[in-house]
């Protein structure tokens, strides 16, 4: 019987960067797919690390380019590991991206400071919209609660 490959499995172990202006506008993009309750489900960027040997800030600016088309090291970006862990209840419809007992996320939280609010680049097939909203507005719109807190948290972690 020839060996097959092993299933891949998401990794629970994701980053959260909350993308802003000095001004504290912040960035969120719509998912393709809506919240389970059928709501417009905005966030920040969001991602899963490829591999354990990935590093969190590694993770951060990947999933940022992916996702926008922001280049975290771009002239007059900050990038800031916030030292702060999420840890959260996964989902049911999407326990199955991961391997069979795992249930819990840690989320691992970055801000990333851009010179001025600035058009992005979306990957169609995981966000259709994109929209620049001040802090309070943006911690307002979205789905995940610890997103939200993140984003309420802005003011003590944006450059000066």
């Amino acid at each position: 019987m020839p060996n097959l490959p092993e299933p891949l499995f998401k990794i629970p172990q994701s980053v959260l960067v909350v993308i802003h202006t000095p001004a504290l506008q912040v960035l969120l993009i719509r998912r393709a797919v809506d919240a389970p309750d059928g709501q417009a489900f905005w966030q920040s960027v969001t991602g899963s690390k490829d591999s354990l040997q990935e590093d969190w800030r590694e993770t951060a600016v990947r999933e940022v380019l992916e996702e926008t088309g922001i280049r975290a090291d771009a002239p007059g970006c900050t990038l800031r590991d916030w030292g702060l862990e999420n840890r959260y209840d996964i989902y049911p419809q999407w326990l199955h991206r991961y391997a069979p007992g795992v249930r819990r996320n840690t989320e691992r939280v970055f801000g990333l400071q851009v010179p001025a609010a600035m058009p992005v680049v979306l990957s169609p097939r995981e966000h259709t919209a994109w929209a620049w909203w001040p802090w309070r507005e943006a911690a307002d719109r979205c789905f995940s609660p610890s997103n939200a807190e993140a984003i309420l948290l802005l003011p003590q972690f944006a450059l000066p």
